[in-house]
């Protein structure tokens, strides 16, 4: 992995006199003028970027914030640990947020969380800060993280300060306010949207976007190619599993096989992508009390979940399976709320872990048109026997011992019944 890219301001830039604030940088327009609200109100500013995959010139944004006042700039290439600390795990847990979301901004928050504040530390920083709006999850999220990490640590949350919230009531002010400090502000075409990316997936909202009966346009989507579109012709690929997580992906068509994490995550987006794997348009619960509307594009993430969850079909025993998906439901809750750090997080997800001891195979998949397509799997570890399950032979099983098993379940609906017509006789 990358190690940190870190620059200084030639000039001397003497402390500001309320502290040190390490601030969680985009290089966006919003982050760019807290960064100088921050220095003007008397702060010592250093500046954060966490490299999870987004498509960021980050030398571009490095050169931006020097200019705008920053005293020093950190670059820290968090691909590899997020895949390997984040989306691992979630894959073993087949996190689904109300049944439907993968996760992708949430889980990419503890990550760059860790890293904020492990920098903070180390830099002798008084402050955090985020540029995250007061309606969002993201601010707990960010929040919770700081705090279970670095108790003591204070936060600088300007979209909740009335003081920063009152002088930028919109984008206009925000502009107007990047004009007077001198500040570029990239001259794109506008996209009636706001988007969040990462490698696992991108976000959709807010804009059109928030009348949840508005068709996403077509040019919307940016990972995948619509699966109208997509290839004629499928792909087929194995994914092999070691205690739940994924450990080589295979394409014998064209000879592919990739081992490292990264870059077997990193095949598997771009399989997804390909075929039009991964698009879900939802309206979700916010934690923080508010329904929200959401596309997203997962479309590596789709694809692991798919074939994950078929393989602990064939090596799950039955009992630990179904006790597995209720507390996993609750899991998903836990990290999409904010609270990765806590202990009930810790708590089920030993629970999880212990659950994959058997869980190692390969699945054999089919990509088309959108669709993840199950065509075989295997397991050294399986549960599954042959005989026991064919039809032509008895392979063990002595067929007359159901019909014991039949009139045991039937005693209390027996029961039932019986109680049913007492209580229709008293009527």
């Amino acid at each position: 992995m990358a190690g940190p890219t870190t620059s200084t301001a030639t000039a001397t830039t003497t402390a500001g006199a309320k502290g040190r604030v390490l601030l969680a940088y985009s290089g966006g327009l919003d982050t760019s003028c807290i960064l100088a609200w921050l220095i003007e109100q008397g702060y010592e500013v250093m500046a954060y970027m966490a490299n999870i995959g987004q498509e960021e010139d980050f030398e571009a944004a490095r050169v931006k914030a020097l200019g705008i006042g920053a005293t020093k700039v950190f670059i820290e290439d968090l691909r590899a640990e997020f895949v390997e600390d984040l989306v691992w795990p979630c894959t073993q847990a087949n996190l689904l947020y109300e049944g439907v979301y993968l996760l992708g901004t949430s889980i990419a928050r503890p990550v760059i969380a860790r890293k904020q504040i492990e920098i903070a530390r180390r830099e002798g920083c008084d402050y955090v800060s985020h540029g995250c709006t007061g309606k969002g999850n993201d601010q707990v999220r960010f929040e919770l993280g700081y705090y279970a990490l670095h108790p003591g640590i204070k936060v600088i949350a300007p979209w909740r300060d009335p003081a920063f919230f009152e002088r930028f009531p919109g984008r206009q002010a925000l502009l107007a306010y990047a004009a007077e400090r001198g500040i570029p502000v990239a001259q794109t075409a506008a996209k009636p949207w706001s988007t969040d990316e990462n490698l696992y997936h991108i976000s959709f909202e807010a804009g059109i976007l928030e009348n949840p009966d508005t068709t996403p346009p077509k040019d919307m989507w940016k990972l995948t190619v619509d699966p109208e579109d997509a290839p004629n012709t499928p792909d087929r690929i194995t994914i092999h599993f070691q205690n739940g997580k994924p450990v080589r992906v295979e394409n014998a068509a064209d000879g592919t096989s990739e081992t490292d994490p990264l870059a077997l995550f990193l095949y598997l987006n771009a399989m997804g992508r390909k075929h039009g794997v991964g698009r879900i348009d939802i309206v979700e619960n916010r934690f923080i009390g508010i329904k929200s509307r959401g596309c997203y594009e997962t479309p590596g993430g789709t694809i692991l979940r798919a074939a994950h969850v078929d393989l602990e079909g064939l090596t799950l025993d039955r009992e630990v399976r179904r006790l597995k998906d209720g507390l996993t439901q609750k899991l998903a809750e836990i990290v999409y709320n904010g609270f990765w750090f806590s202990a009930e997080r810790e708590f089920l997800m030993a629970g999880v872990e212990h659950s994959q001891r058997a869980v190692n195979g390969a699945v054999k998949i089919k990509l088309y048109k959108g669709n993840v397509i199950i065509e075989g799997r295997s397991s050294p570890t399986s549960l599954y026997d042959e005989k026991i399950a064919s039809m032509d032979e008895a392979g063990g099983f002595n067929p007359s011992d159901s019909e014991g098993f039949i009139k045991i379940q039937a005693i209390r609906l027996k029961a039932y019944v019986a109680q049913q017509q007492q209580i229709a006789k008293h009527k």
